[in-house]
């Protein structure tokens, strides 16, 4: 009888390996979870994985076919290896299509190979192809290219596999790509008028500050004035960013730099990721995309058949967010106790009650997937309120921080003008009242 190598998870969420003898896979995957385990991986015995890779190993050598064939030769290049989630959107899109109307695997990546325009993803899609010839299964050639293929989509595809649904867990895939690309889209929108009138308030700062503030100090220099304080601290801005522009330079770069390196650390990380959450105007919109992303991935993994300990891992990876990946650190390790996930939920003080209470509900009645990605379409519709109101409260503020810094070179600059005439006309009517004298 065969022998087969196993890697599963037990219930606490611990990987555990073993070797099984049985008449086949299914077989085999029957019997580990007949001793109470996940199997997350069922692969023939040493001798014949050795003939397997071997094969793999060799079939890429032949270049007179024109095919590639080399593993990853597509992602090793730094700044060439990665596809646009919109590409990787439409073509998990396109494969759940072709699968659910049929069609092999393999024949579907071959298809989608030849009509792929994007160089990178059509080598990794024939890489795929490659894989899967030479015995592996799909996740196992997935999980061959991480730069493109994260943990949530191997780990969805494997619960795929083993549970007999593919085109199911792709389309579910494909969805979860979608809805988070058109969230991500929204918020760039929103962003890009209070940056665009951010940069063009730089722009006429610069322009000021260079060409025009030196041209009033000229003309002040031949008059014999006292000039208020206000218009010497403009002059001498205006005399550091003209005289030492690579001074200038390197002092912004330094800060960006320092400021880069402090949120690289633990602390850092953290205290910037809790003010992104609380910042005025932009932290709503930034927690509610928080709280739809990690509902919707826990509820796309849960729902694809992903154990709830492996899914939480995956979704604390994926968060995005310091708070929120620690928050979801304490759901696992409540769950992985055997408590609930609500307690820990409301404890991190990041979800709304709204949220904790669905959930709880979800808990209650057996159906935590269906409730979280409700709790996720839901949050999808708050965010195209919350992204409406920053950007109705964002667009006066910029237009106010805007005149404020354009008024007030102006009025430093006319501030001696003003003093110089009040002067004249002060001196014009002493004259005045002396003659009449």
């Amino acid at each position: 009888m065969p022998k087969y190598n196993y890697v599963a998870l037990d219930n606490k969420g611990n990987e555990t390996k073993g070797v099984i003898e049985a008449g086949s896979q299914n077989e085999a995957i029957g019997r580990v979870k007949d001793m109470q385990l996940f199997p997350t991986r069922i692969t023939e015995s040493e001798k014949e994985d050795k003939g397997r890779k071997s094969k793999s190993k060799s079939a890429p050598k032949p270049k007179s076919g024109g095919k590639k064939g080399g593993v990853n030769l597509n992602i090793k290049i730094p700044g060439f290896g990665g596809v646009k989630p919109k590409v990787l959107t439409t073509f998990t899109r396109q494969l759940a299509t072709l699968v659910d109307a049929g069609l092999p695997l393999l024949r579907g990546l071959r298809v989608l190979e030849k009509q792929e325009r994007n160089s990178t993803l059509r080598g990794i899609i024939g890489e795929l192809a490659t894989s899967i010839e030479g015995g592996s299964t799909f996740s196992e050639a997935l999980a061959q290219h991480p730069k493109v293929f994260n943990r949530l989509f191997v780990n969805m595809v494997k619960a795929g596999e083993l549970g007999g649904v593919l085109e199911v867990v792709l389309k579910r895939l494909a969805e979860f790509s979608e809805k988070a690309q058109k969230i991500k889209g929204k918020v760039k929108a929103a962003l890009f008028y209070p940056v665009a009138v951010l940069i063009v308030a730089i722009g006429i700062m610069i322009l000021l500050m260079c060409f025009v503030v030196p041209k009033f100090k000229d003309v002040f220099a031949g008059m014999n004035i006292t000039m208020p304080e206000f218009t010497l601290l403009v002059l001498a801005i205006s005399d550091a960013i003209r005289l030492h522009i690579v001074t200038t330079i390197i002092c912004v770069a330094v800060v960006v730099v320092l400021f880069l390196l402090f949120i690289k650390t633990k602390f850092g990380r953290q205290l910037w990721d809790k003010f992104k959450l609380i910042m005025p105007a932009i932290g709503p919109v930034i927690s509610k995309v928080a709280i739809s992303r990690f509902t919707r991935t826990l509820g796309t993994l849960v729902s694809s058949g992903v154990p709830i300990l492996q899914a939480l891992t995956i979704v604390r990876e994926t968060a995005g967010n310091v708070i929120i990946a620690n928050a979801v650190a304490k759901v696992h390790e409540s769950v992985k106790e055997g408590e609930t996930i609500t307690a820990p939920l409301e404890a991190s003080r990041v979800f709304p009650p709204m949220v904790v209470s669905m959930v709880d509900v979800g808990e209650q009645t057996g159906a935590l997937p269906e409730m979280l990605l409700k709790i996720a379409d839901n949050y999808d519709e708050e965010v195209d309120n919350a992204v409406a109101a920053m950007t109705s409260l964002l667009e006066p503020i910029m237009i106010i921080f805007l005149a404020v810094i354009v008024g007030s070179i102006v009025i430093a600059m006319f501030l001696p003008l003003i003093a110089m005439i009040s002067n004249l006309s002060g001196e014009g009517d002493a004259g005045g009242k002396g003659g009449k004298e």
